[in-house]
């Protein structure tokens, strides 16, 4: 990725703070507290940032992770599945990017960034402790926003690492400039339900909750994903991302 001058701000000092009392944590703030909601199946959770509202969704901090190989750059990161074999339950990130500045109007080939820790809660490109991902590249990828502010992934539902919530790091560009950073926060019980599944069960529950979370402490109203699906075929996680252009 080509160096983009970023402004610190009190989410970034926040997270240095926050560091204070755990190895690899993530911190900022983000919207005002708004609950989420499920069906007694359990089966859609709704969340996030609606077109009618037109919110700004809130600015985070990249983390400790973010891309360091170029990958707007890179032709091979433009790809709609990022699994590379990784096990995990499948999800499909579908991200709209809308314009708040005209009345959430799409907005369209934008480039769109995402990256996300595997099961057991590590990431590709960084040696972290007790896993060195140097050198690979999994769960990294690119898309160009479509006509109608469109984009879509194929995943894996993300682990977690100690003192973070449940989370994907989006980081939306429009012409080759970096406009909004941020990080989509999940239901707590589907994440747990997720957790006693296959290749999570072994790494156990997450400890740091949403409102224990010092990214999304003060809330994950424009940042909750809303999911359908379960914990037998998957997952599609759906976010509208409110920036200003």
């Amino acid at each position: 990725m080509s160096p983009i001058n970023r402004k610190f701000s009190r989410r970034h000092v926040l997270e240095a703070l926050g560091l204070a009392g755990a190895a690899f944590v993530a911190g900022c703030a983000s919207s005002p507290a708004s609950a989420s909601s499920t069906t007694t199946a359990g089966t859609t959770t709704t969340g996030g940032t609606s077109a009618a509202s037109c919110a700004m969704t809130s600015e985070e901090t990249a983390g400790p992770y973010p891309d360091r190989t170029g990958m707007l750059s890179n032709p091979a990161f433009v790809r709609q599945d990022i699994t590379e074999g990784k096990s995990g339950l499948p999800l499909t990130l579908a991200l709209t990017i809308v314009n708040v500045n005209k009345s959430c109007a799409a907005v369209t080939n934008a480039s769109v960034e995402v990256w996300q820790c595997d099961a057991a809660g590590n990431y590709s490109e960084y040696s972290q402790p007790g896993y060195d991902g140097t050198g690979q590249t999994f769960l990294r990828g690119v898309q160009l926003t479509d006509s109608s502010g469109r984009v879509t992934f194929r995943t894996i539902y993300p682990g977690w690492y100690m003192g973070r919530a449940t989370h994907i790091h989006i980081e939306v560009f429009v012409n080759g400039a970096a406009v909004k950073t941020t990080q989509m926060a999940f239901p707590e019980d589907v994440s747990s339900g997720v957790y006693r599944t296959g290749a999570y069960a072994s790494h156990g529950q997450n400890t740091t909750s949403n409102s224990g979370d010092n990214v999304f402490s003060d809330g994950t109203q424009s940042e909750l994903a809303t999911l359908s699906g379960d914990t037998i075929s998957g997952y599609t996680a759906t976010l509208s991302i409110g920036i200003s252009v």
